[in-house]
């Protein structure tokens, strides 16, 4: 297989989200399968390549593979190594670009393959959950936390309006920093809550996966989450978990408060973790690998690409149905 070069802005500091977090996940994954690392293009760092001086060394094109993930800067890398074979790695959604379908794409959810799935119908297009790192699980023991938190994405009904009506009854931890050993904190809490559309609705672009709900499952906390983009993937209200935001805060109090002091908290089944654990993920990777290389081997000899579906395209299409509807109703008047 081709070497694989992961393109981050950085490893780090000012870029460390839980996209590029999973980002790294899935190049370690990449790694049990081909040689694979990672390189930076904003910020230069010590023992990461950089792109610039890696475009100027001796490459050859056909024997490497980039990989594309930052949404806000695909289309401009895009162009940049244009003469190279590229994947992009899809997290988010709507970020107003558009690929040439000789870019494969592989989405973290099926929310985020059904927008590329409408938008390059004539891409290569593959599904690669993120991972659940086998840490998370549940311990089975003493919770000591009603109600978790983590500040950031939270809405600020969440924030200014139910947790402090939760604090009233009972104990709440509200998360501000970074958590060394979140499944620890997972494990100590009975409910956790998430609530980002509010947040994403703001950036104008969606939740790609939404993985500490899932992490939180996953630890055997109860979950009342929003359920936009990515998240829509696994959580399901009432069956698997409950849906925050519940028309009214009285409403989320009183479900919340129910849920809290339940004597015997329901838990998540192991097995429907396992589309996201390891094992699942690297058997579908290493497919998805050899069908993308075995395109690449093959794309030049291709003579007729089937035409992008562009704006341009579109607006065809939609004159020439308006002219047929036109020819219709002519003839019928005759």
């Amino acid at each position: 297989m081709r070497k694989l070069y992961f393109l981050v802005p950085g490893t780090g500091g000012k870029f460390a989200c839980g996209g590029l977090w999973a980002e790294l996940k899935t190049l370690n994954l990449a790694k049990q399968i081909c040689d694979a690392e990672a390189v930076t293009y904003r910020q230069r760092e010590k023992d990461t390549p950089f792109l610039d001086d890696l475009l100027q060394s001796d490459l050859n094109p056909d024997e490497i593979v980039f990989v594309l993930s930052w949404g806000f800067d695909v289309a401009k890398l895009a162009h940049q190594l244009k003469q190279y074979h590229a994947i992009y790695h899809a997290h988010s959604t709507n970020y107003g670009f558009r690929l040439s379908a000789n870019i494969p794409i592989i989405t973290v959810s099926r929310h985020t393959m059904g927008y590329w799935g409408q938008r390059s119908p004539h891409s290569l297009i593959y599904y690669l959950p993120n991972q659940i790192s086998d840490e998370f699980h549940n311990f089975n023991r003493q919770r000591d936390i009603d109600v978790l938190v983590q500040a950031r994405k939270s809405s600020q009904y969440l924030i200014q309006e139910l947790i402090p009506a939760l604090e009233q009854s009972c104990r709440v931890v509200v998360v501000n920093s970074y958590v060394e050993d979140l499944a620890e904190l997972f494990n100590r809490a009975k409910v956790y809550l998430y609530d980002s559309a509010e947040y994403w609705a703001q950036q104008g672009v969606t939740e790609g996966f939404g993985l500490q709900p899932l992490e939180a499952m996953a630890c055997g906390c109860q979950v009342f989450s929003s359920v936009n983009g990515g998240l829509s993937d696994y959580l399901d209200p009432g069956f698997n978990c409950y849906k925050i935001a519940g028309y009214a805060r009285e409403f989320d109090v009183q479900r919340i408060l129910e849920v809290i002091n339940r004597p015997q908290l329901p838990f998540l089944s192991e097995a429907i973790l396992t589309e996201y654990r390891t094992e699942n993920i690297l058997k579908r990777l290493q497919v998805i690998l050899q069908d993308v290389n075995i395109f690449f081997d093959k794309r030049s000899s291709y003579a007729h690409p089937i035409r992008d579906l562009t704006p341009t395209r579109i607006a065809q299409l939609n004159l020439k149905r308006f002219m047929s509807k036109l020819s219709k109703k002519y003839f019928q008047a005759r």
